[in-house]
């Protein structure tokens, strides 16, 4: 009976938490992001130019919501499809228990994974569906919008109380597809949704779920975490890479992940990972800097996301992480996981996509990211591999400023390289940093 009354009490401290963060990362959610039109910007190996025709002013800046009013070069709209394209997984609230837990939300510290969660899906978008594949409903969602998730949050908070205390279940409305599946007029592009789908529903949160939050939280039980503890970037790379080897689904038999160790990649394991020349994602968990983020590796991170095969970084701010996909001049774009969404039950045939796709890009200057994250790279054959460690070797050559390479390819097995070696590489990231602590450039600028 003690132990019943000790759930219940566990189960309300849960309900109350996830309405709190609710409300908290909501409030912070929406500001609009300043894009200069006369830099261009990357994303994930494309280029974009947001020049207006006939603007000669070299400092004018604009959101990415402004740019559709104006006459510009380039496409904007390619740009806008593009981001939105790519899967967004974020905090969510009401799903079925953790394991080993009653918590039902991993607002607040799940931030990482969801990060983890979103570089995965990008290698398994270009697997399956190229890199030129965009979602043919990205243009039409709305921007997120601060006061009305606000409100709705604070609502879902008094009513999330008022159940608690009575004793019943809080009701979570599920979101309304709002666009019409619409005839496709060609076979290859229900094929392509079909696939776009499946995707998505690979990171449902739900214990059957293959690459959810449920099967990630039970793989990291092996190395001491539970649900509701904070996940570097480095430890989830190491589950994401158990969760791919262990999934059934045959789609995602035809791929392997490899995890770096001491920021080198050695060439002959990453081929045993790959048997018959299947696709293989390489997860480098690097140190750019000491306690701060070296600003001599600014050059080198903007040189990897020009790179299609890149899929992107697990990174962020201290004790809050990001994923970073782009970048314009010295700023990072990124997509956010700290927005609470209600739970989506991806077992249905027809469930919405909306949530899983953000319309709204969000920059921070490189200054500001925490030395500590995970780089990733899609390799989709042997040859591919070949290729990648060859230009990557040619990005990787310090500079005269800088004593070591972010990381490293090695030719060979591990096994082959003596501990010296190791012992000695482990140090490579940390390049002494000569400029005065405090010296860090100004925060962007928001419309």
């Amino acid at each position: 009976m003690e132990t019943k009354g000790t759930d219940e009490v566990e189960k309300l401290k849960s309900k109350v938490m996830s309405a709190w963060h609710n409300v908290k990362y909501s409030w912070a959610l929406k500001s609009k992001t300043a894009f200069s039109r006369n830099s261009p910007v990357f994303l994930l190996g494309k280029c974009y130019h947001f020049k207006a025709v006939d603007d000669e002013s070299p400092t004018e800046s604009c959101t990415a919501e402004a740019l559709d009013d104006d006459i510009v070069t380039g496409n904007v709209d390619g740009f806008r499809k593009d981001f939105t394209s790519r899967v967004w997984l974020t905090y969510r609230e009401e799903f079925p228990a953790l394991p080993g837990s009653t918590i039902t939300s991993d607002c607040g510290w799940g931030c990482t994974l969801r990060a983890g969660q979103m570089i995965l899906a990008q290698a398994l978008l270009l697997h399956i569906l190229g890199r030129d594949w965009t979602w043919s409903e990205a243009l039409t969602l709305e921007p997120l919008d601060t006061e009305t998730w606000t409100s709705s949050a604070a609502r879902r908070l008094v009513s999330t109380l008022e159940a608690s205390i009575q004793g019943e279940r809080a009701q979570v409305t599920q979101p309304i597809c709002a666009a019409a599946q619409g005839g496709a007029e060609e076979a290859d592009s229900y094929l392509q949704e079909a696939y776009h789908r499946t995707i998505v529903s690979w990171f449902g949160d739900a214990p059957s779920t293959q690459l959810g939050i449920h099967r990630l939280v039970q793989l990291g039980m092996a190395s001491g975490k539970r649900a509701g503890d904070w996940y570097g970037p480095a430890v989830v790379a190491h589950i994401l890479r158990k969760a791919v080897d262990e999934a059934v689904d045959a789609r995602l038999k035809g791929i392997s992940v490899y995890v770096a160790q001491d920021c080198t990649v050695y060439s002959a394991d990453v081929i045993d990972t790959a048997p018959d020349s299947r696709a293989v994602i390489l997860l480098i968990p690097v140190r750019l800097g000491g306690e701060k983020i070296n600003p001599e590796y600014l050059s080198f991170v903007k040189s990897i996301l020009s790179l299609e095969y890149c899929i992107g970084i697990i990174g962020g701010k201290p004790k809050q992480a990001y994923y970073f996909v782009g970048f314009q001049d010295d700023s990072l774009i990124y997509m956010d996981p700290h927005y609470c969404q209600s739970f989506v039950d991806v077992s249905t045939s027809d469930f919405p996509l909306q949530s899983f796709h953000c319309p709204s890009p969000k920059k921070m200057p490189f200054s500001k990211m925490d030395p500590s994250c995970t780089i990733g790279f899609y390799s989709k054959n042997v040859e591919h591999y070949e290729r990648i460690s060859n230009e990557l070797s040619k990005i990787l050559q310090p500079s005269l400023k800088e004593k070591y390479p972010a990381f490293t390819f090695m030719k060979g097995h591990r096994k082959d390289y003596e501990l010296s070696v190791a012992v000695e590489k482990r140090e490579w990231p940390f390049i002494r940093d000569t400029r005065k602590a405090g010296t860090t450039s100004g925060d962007f600028v928001l419309l």
